[in-house]
């Protein structure tokens, strides 16, 4: 593991703790049975029921149970170490099974082979990856013949913004097109930023939809469909969002940029 992983999996350790206990992940709504799907996934993956998926960078495993009560057999990966053990926690708990394991999902077939119906990831994974074509290469390894690949991400576009709360405008503040890694720092994390985190420094890489779509075509799978969506499963532009009782945030006014997307792929 390189010096850039190690310092993301002390950040998610951290991070771990404190969305356990916040409002945004409600695990105690999750332990009472509610899901943490959202509308996007729902549609687009249908019924689960006796299917195997293979769920990447599950974090603490809230998607992976939800998948799990629909009938899926859930295989859930993650880099943090505390994330892996309370997702396990919690499927003893509640009662549902999935098996988890902790690695990074670049270096997965040192610890895994077998292949999958389904590959599955969703808000906020590929700025945690550092080589493209690596992730592409191993989605189609774990994927079956004639299996689906689906992931809803983060917009690329959304992500070179900011909303300049004095001008009260969008501004363009970051480069679509950069590889480098971003050394980045924050006190607080989107789950609870009420909570101060000692593990400031954490790096991320940004993909541009080129990039991210020509990953998986060039590594054998197929596009199927691809979609963009005005909103966010968080409150990406604070002051400037409003949450919607179907479970998404919204820019307040008309101004419509793309916050999400999806893509649906086979092999």
């Amino acid at each position: 593991m390189d010096k850039n992983t190690k310092i993301n999996r002390l950040r998610w350790n951290e991070a771990t703790s404190i969305h356990e206990k916040s409002d945004f992940y409600d695990v105690e709504g999750f332990k009472a049975g509610k899901s943490t799907l959202k509308s996007i996934e729902l549609v687009e993956l249908g019924d689960l029921e006796g299917k195997s998926i293979l769920h990447l960078q599950c974090h603490f495993g809230l998607d992976s149970l939800s998948l799990a009560r629909m009938g899926a057999k859930v295989t859930g990966v993650d880099l943090s170490d505390e994330a892996i053990e309370l997702a396990k926690k919690l499927s003893n708990e509640t009662g549902v099974h999935a098996d988890f394991i902790c690695a990074d999902i670049l270096q997965l077939p040192d610890v895994l082979d077998r292949q999958y119906d389904i590959v599955y990831t969703s808000y906020g994974v590929l700025c945690w990856i550092s080589d493209l074509n690596l992730w592409g290469s191993i989605i189609a390894k774990y994927l079956k013949p004639e299996g689906i690949f689906f992931m809803v991400e983060g917009h690329p576009i959304g992500n070179i913004l900011e909303y300049n709360t004095i001008t009260q405008k969008f501004e363009v503040e970051y480069n679509y097109f950069f590889t480098d890694p971003i050394l980045c720092r924050s006190n607080t994390t989107y789950g609870d930023r009420s909570v101060l985190m000692e593990n400031e420094e954490f790096y991320q890489w940004d993909h541009s939809v080129g990039e991210i779509l020509n990953s998986l075509i060039k590594n054998g799978l197929y596009i199927l469909k691809f979609d963009e969506y005005p909103y966010s499963a968080y409150e990406k532009f604070e002051g400037k969002m409003i949450y919607e009782n179907d479970g998404w945030w919204k820019i307040k006014d008309e101004v419509k940029i793309p916050l999400l997307f999806s893509v649906k792929a086979t092999k």
